[in-house]
Parts: C-alpha cells; sequence; structure tokens
C-alpha cells in the first residue's frame, strides 16, 4: 500500500459528522465512557443544552399571539429559503461556531427521526440525555439568545412568548426529563411580568432566564416587581452569556477565538458586578441567580477585584451586609461549562473559591463546538466523590427541587 492510500484509508476511518449525522453516533464515544464511569447509577442533571429553535420556527411563529404580526411570519416562513428566519438578529459570531465547516453538526440538526408520536426535538432530546448519562436536561434555544440586542424590542416579546408556548406545548407536556427557564422578554419588564405569571407554574419550568447580551441594568428599579415575583416563586433566575462583535468595547477583537473566550464572560461580569454592588442579593435574599454558559476562570478575579474595591469605598455599596465574593458563593450558583482546565491548580483554586461543592453545577452545552462530559467532573482527581455527585447533580437537584433517583437509559 502506498503512503497515499494509507492516508486515503486513515481518512475513511474518521468518523464523518454532519448536520444529518444520528446524535448516538456523534455521542457513541461519550456512553461508552459514562459506561465506564458508572454513571448509570449517578443521578446527572445538564443544566444548559441547547436545540436548534429555527429548524422549527415555522411551528413556531403559528404562536405568535399578534394576528398581524403572525400572519406576516407564516407568510414570511411559507415563501423565503434559507436565512435568517422571521424576526431573529442573528450574531456575525454565529457563522464562525461550525469552525469553517469541519464541526457541522451543532449548525441545523437535520438527523432523521422516525417516531410520529412526540416532537422531533422530544426525540432528539432523549437521544442526547441517554448518550451522555444524563437524567435530566434544560434545554435552552440557540439564535434566540441574540434578541436582547434586536432593534424592535416588541420583537422579543412576540418571539418570546411564542417560543415559550411552543415549548410548553411541544416539548415539555411529552417528557417529564426535558426542564426549561422561561424566556423572558427582558427588555420590557411589564411584559416579563406577564410571562413569570403565565409561565411559571407549568410542567418541566424550573427557572427564568434572560439572556445576558443586552444592554440594560439589571438594578434598575423597573425590574424589582419582577424579581420580587420570582423570589415568590421560589424558582432561580438564569443569566445565560453569549456575544455581540457589535459592542464597542469587542469591535476591535479580529479573530472569533478572542470573541468567543472574552463575550460569554464579558457580559456576565457587567451584569454580576451590578447585580452585587446594588445589594440585590440583600433586596431578594431567597432569589437564587445562576450564571450560565460564562465558565468559571472570570470568578476568582471577579471575587478579588470586587472585595478589594469594595474595602476602598464601602459607602458607594451600602446595602452591602457582607463582602461582595460572600455573595457570590453563597447567593448565585454557576454551570461548568466551558470548565477552563487547562491549569489545573487554577481550577481546584477556581472550585474552592466559589464554593463548588454547593454551587457549581453540570452543563453540557450540546450541542455546541465545545460541549462537555459529566465525567468531566468525574476525573477531577482533586474533587471528593460527594462534591462530583453534587455538582453532577444534587446541587440541581436541592434548587429545583427534583427527585434525585436516576432514571436514565445509559445503555
Amino acid at each position: 500500500m502506498t503512503v497515499q492510500d494509507t492516508g486515503r484509508a486513515e481518512r475513511a476511518a474518521v468518523q464523518q459528522i454532519d448536520i444529518y449525522t444520528d446524535t448516538r453516533n456523534v455521542l457513541a464515544n461519550a456512553r461508552r465512557s459514562a459506561l465506564r464511569r458508572n454513571l448509570q447509577d449517578w443521578f446527572v442533571v445538564d443544566v444548559d443544552a441547547h436545540h436548534v429553535e429555527s429548524v422549527s420556527w415555522k411551528e413556531i411563529v403559528t404562536y405568535i399571539e399578534d394576528p398581524v404580526i403572525r400572519d406576516n411570519a407564516i407568510r414570511y416562513q411559507a415563501d423565503r429559503i434559507g436565512a435568517p428566519p422571521f424576526g431573529l438578529n442573528g450574531d456575525l459570531g454565529l457563522r464562525y461556531q461550525s469552525v469553517g465547516g469541519r464541526i457541522p453538526h451543532q449548525d441545523d440538526l437535520r438527523e432523521a427521526v422516525e417516531q410520529t408520536d412526540v416532537h422531533r426535538d422530544v426525540t432528539l432530546t432523549r437521544r442526547a440525555m441517554d448518550s451522555l448519562g444524563v437524567d435530566n436536561m434544560v434545554v435552552f434555544p440557540t439564535p434566540m439568545l441574540f434578541l436582547g440586542m434586536h432593534p424592535q424590542t416588541d420583537m422579543e416579546v412576540w418571539l418570546g412568548r411564542a417560543y415559550n408556548r411552543w415549548m410548553a406545548d411541544k416539548l415539555l407536556s411529552a417528557d417529564d426529563r426535558i426542564k426549561t427557564f422561561v424566556f423572558l422578554p427582558f427588555n420590557t419588564p411589564k411584559e416579563a411580568e406577564k410571562v413569570v405569571e403565565e409561565f411559571g407554574r407549568n410542567k418541566g419550568v424550573i427557572g427564568y432566564c434572560v439572556t445576558s447580551t443586552r444592554y440594560k441594568p439589571v438594578h434598575h428599579n423597573e425590574y424589582m416587581r419582577l424579581y420580587s415575583m420570582i423570589e415568590e416563586q421560589g424558582k432561580p433566575l438564569a443569566f445565560h452569556a453569549g456575544y455581540h462583535w457589535q459592542d464597542p468595547s469587542l469591535a476591535t477583537i479580529n479573530r472569533f477565538l478572542g470573541m468567543h473566550a472574552l463575550g460569554f464572560v464579558w457580559c456576565n461580569m457587567v451584569h454580576m458586578t451590578n447585580w452585587i454592588l446594588n445589594g440585590m442579593p440583600e433586596r431578594f435574599p431567597r432569589l437564587k441567580t445562576i450564571w450560565v454558559e460564562s465558565g468559571l476562570a472570570w470568578l476568582p478575579f471577579l471575587m478579588q477585584r470586587l472585595d478589594d474595591q469594595y474595602l476602598m469605598r464601602p459607602s458607594e455599596a451600602p446595602q452591602l451586609k457582607r463582602m461582595p465574593s460572600e455573595y457570590m458563593n453563597t447567593n448565585c450558583f454557576y454551570t461548568t461549562q466551558p470548565m477552563e482546565a487547562t491549569h489545573p491548580k487554577a481550577l481546584q483554586c477556581t472550585l474552592e473559591m466559589i464554593k463548588a461543592e454547593t454551587q457549581l453545577m453540570f452543563s453540557s452545552d450540546w450541542p455546541h463546538f465545545d460541549f462537555d462530559l459529566p465525567q468531566e467532573i468525574v476525573d477531577l482527581p482533586f474533587l471528593s466523590e460527594q462534591a462530583k455527585r453534587n455538582i453532577l447533580g444534587l446541587n440541581a437537584a436541592r434548587l429545583f427541587n427534583l427527585d434525585p433517583t436516576p432514571v436514565k437509559k445509559l445503555v
């Protein structure tokens, strides 16, 4: 065999993955790895996974309540071929997620689904849960995460409400293992309050989601009634990070690598700073926040920076009764993805500072290019088994009031 023939054979042996590849095939190695670690006996909650809601956009727009907007959306979807779907404001960075087409599965999940008794997204979510070794999966949208920057604030309301109604009707009603944080049209506080009133008691709703890519100050007085309503329900408020290449402070970055590294951190760092220094944990002591998909490496920096500055200027944060870092590791929860593990000692220090044993929850971020597996927590040598079990599922069970009995079908 020539060198050229050997190269062709090696390439043929590599698993070819595209938007039509079955989830179970993509995650075959993950499933085998989970079985080797006996994850079938662990209760595991994935607090941040995604579906590509634009695949179902023709269905979702039929749930728009305004009849004129609904008719426009239906006609637009019927006559138009390709992107963008009606009303969505995509970000330039989305085009880079698949790394020039080398990691295409996250772009458009079009794998074959034979089942007709449930929505195809239910089937795809079940495939992911049972391949990753997950008992419950929290499903977030994907392109909708940029709606906070939409120039038409009403569009966030119309599409957000339509998505919530569709999610409750098609996914949450079909499988108790699927959970969600209800999308809040945060740029319009009164409409966000209506969402809490309408969807808060729905099956599968375990909290509320603010998409963090937006400029609205989280400490503004117009949000106080909203926070009070959520606190009264006993549900948490999640800030799901993203990026915005048109942000003036980030517009100079010329590589998506840099945008992805900083953007997901920057938006949550700003919101967290405002949340803590304006005394939200004191005003709403029973309202827990979750900071999603911004990694963990920024947290020690922010803890140290805010503590240092607060000690020099405490009069500017008069509502605080403790150090900022103390609120960050007691009132706040975090999700693991993407867990920066290239410096193990730094990671160990980070998990100690945020009190990971009680405040950290596993997330995969499936099906995005940088998704993580539960066994990455299992394999951390400096965590006790109890800490690993807490992070993988028991912290989520406590926060979301879930039954911690494993029900996964890891076969």
